[in-house]
């Protein structure tokens, strides 16, 4: 918290508010919605479970090492399961993941929700520990508040610091740009990482078999971190995601898929590779442990040609919104 005592105890108090009260399915009133477990409780195979205790193992060990000690509680996660406009759910439905104030998170259901049709447990499972994982950094990653004009800003997320208003410094990447250094992509593309990374463990620790292609194949190798060059290609042909599709609704799916790891997955790589210059296994490591902590320490000491104890665009700038926020 930031301000003076008083300011700090009203935002503590806010927050507490919004916290008790968090009812994250309001935001989707199309969606039917459970509470992780009780999906997770619910599945007849015990896939579901299986497979999310297995990442849910990985992942308190993985995150423990990068300084996170607490992950999000499954009973502050809801979860769409039918939507009465249909579409298709998962990790890329629109306008879900963590909210920070309510510390809560809102995902889907992979497959179609407006129907009955069958859609394979261990796929359902492995969208939501990618989900999971991803939304417990977001929920373990370092923010400070304060009070601006009687409202709650965040003045730091992470290693992105922000105006005393919430907006940040970090100025927003150039369309068509094929390596990140707004922060805010910096530290999305770092945590899903991370979250790709104990699913494509538990995937293999449980056996999960890599699905016939079609848009479950391009979902698990999304899940996974195994999408290539060659399937960002195909998923931006509209012609070939039509065909993928088959006559369901994965279509815009599948395209906001591609979108998102071109955007940020494949940004965020090249970041690695153009900065860490053959160690962005480490870099990578370096940024996450950042994230959690917020000391800029060790982040200002790695990357080269930084300024001491600045990280990369938060030098003196006007502060911006940017045109790409991330909504994680």
């Amino acid at each position: 918290m930031d301000g003076s005592a008083a300011e700090q105890a009203t935002v503590y108090e806010r927050l507490a508010s919004l916290r008790a009260t968090a009812a994250l399915d309001r935001t989707h009133p199309e969606l039917v919605v459970s509470l992780l477990p009780w999906v997770l409780s619910l599945d007849d195979s015990g896939r579901l479970m299986e497979i999310f205790a297995c990442g849910v193992d990985l992942l308190a060990g993985r995150y423990a090492a990068l300084g996170l000690g607490d992950v999000l509680p499954t009973d502050r996660v809801w979860v769409g399961v039918r939507s009465s406009s249909g579409g298709w759910g998962g990790f890329h439905y629109p306008n879900q993941g963590y909210r920070h104030l309510q510390m809560g998170a809102i995902i889907t259901r992979y497959g179609d929700l407006g129907s009955d049709s069958a859609t394979s447990p261990d796929l359902v499972a492995l969208d939501l520990l990618r989900s999971y994982a991803h939304d417990c950094l977001h929920y373990g990653t370092y923010r400070q508040y304060r009070l601006w004009d009687a409202e709650i800003a965040r003045t730091r997320y992470g290693i992105n610091a922000r105006s005393r208003d919430g907006r940040t410094y970090s100025a927003p990447d150039a369309d068509g740009t094929r390596s990140a250094r707004n922060l805010g992509i910096v530290m999305e593309g770092a945590t899903d990482q991370e979250a790709k990374r104990i699913t494509r463990q538990a995937a293999k620790r449980v056996g999960v078999v890599t699905p016939e292609y079609g848009p479950d194949w391009y979902a698990f190798r999304d899940v996974t971190g195994r999408l290539s060059s060659a399937d960002l290609v195909a998923l931006h042909d509209r012609s070939i995601r039509s065909r993928l599709a088959q006559g369901t609704v994965a279509d815009a799916y599948l395209a906001r898929m591609g979108s998102y790891a071109r955007d940020i997955g494949s940004r965020y790589t090249t970041f690695l590779r153009e900065i860490g210059r053959g160690a962005s296994d480490d870099l990578h490591t370096v940024i996450v442990r950042a994230m959690v902590s917020g000391s800029l320490v060790s982040l200002s000491g790695s990357i080269s040609g930084t300024e001491r104890g600045r990280s990369p665009h938060c030098s003196a700038r006007r502060p911006t919104r940017a045109k790409n926020p991330v909504a994680r």
